[in-house]
């Protein structure tokens, strides 16, 4: 996935109201930019850090630009916009990568299931029958560790999502929790049961009922950004 147009430098100054950040970009310009990431962010940002943000030249936008990728406080690369996620998936998907996943005649996203009314975010279609992979994207790293977490902040609707993944799996049907590694110098990935014991619990009991879980690290420059390397899953 690459940028283009490229990304440009600046710095933050601070994110507010969960959807918007200022900066000031390398020129000196003072921009308030959107910020496309509903979680807390911690350990994600600091201002004053490195950013490089997206420019839209749609008039009808109301914010000229979106916060891509930021430099964390350990000084790690972050790609921020979660909605960068399931777009980086499904590249890989379709170019093999995910090894796991491969061999599939179909791929359809935001499919429509479950008795909770949910949408996974892809259906893959094999001579088998059908898997259902279920995206989440990390970035939430800590000092002197290569071992990421998720979530970053309670998330009822992650726990609902695997409660939906362990019901597909008690039928028989493949189901998968995918994690998208969005930070650099990550070895593996844990949940963050610190911050949410119920959806650490959620997913144990996902993987009980036969769900599989997944992650994958993502190469990231503000050149571009790429899906390439399976990490280990810590539960």
């Amino acid at each position: 996935m690459h940028f283009d147009p490229p990304l440009e430098p600046g710095r933050l100054l601070r994110r507010y109201k969960r959807f918007l950040a200022d900066i000031e970009t390398s020129s000196g310009e003072l921009l308030t930019i959107h910020c496309a990431n509903t979680g807390s962010m911690l350990n994600c940002m600091s201002e004053g850090a490195r950013i490089w943000f997206s420019r839209s030249s749609d008039p009808k936008r109301k914010l000229p630009g979106t916060w891509e990728i930021g430099e964390t406080p350990h000084g790690r690369l972050a790609c921020i916009n979660t909605g960068r996620a399931n777009g980086l998936v499904e590249e890989a998907l379709r170019a093999g990568v995910i090894a796991e996943l491969s061999g599939f005649s179909g791929l359809k996203r935001e499919v429509p299931y479950g008795q909770e009314r949910s949408r996974v975010d892809f259906r893959l279609d094999y001579p088998s029958g059908p898997a259902f992979v279920e995206v989440k994207s990390v970035t939430l790293g800590f000092a002197d560790s290569t071992v990421a977490a998720f979530p970053d902040a309670r998330t009822e609707r992650g726990s609902k999502h695997l409660r939906e993944l362990a019901a597909l799996a008690r039928e028989g049907v493949r189901a998968v929790q995918l994690y998208c590694v969005n930070l650099s110098g990550i070895d593996a990935v844990r949940p963050a049961e610190e911050i949410d014991s119920a959806y650490t619990a959620a997913l144990r009991e996902a993987v009980k009922a036969g769900v599989e879980v997944l992650a994958y690290g993502v190469d990231i420059s503000p050149e571009g950004l790429r899906l390439a390397r399976k990490l280990e899953v810590a539960l």
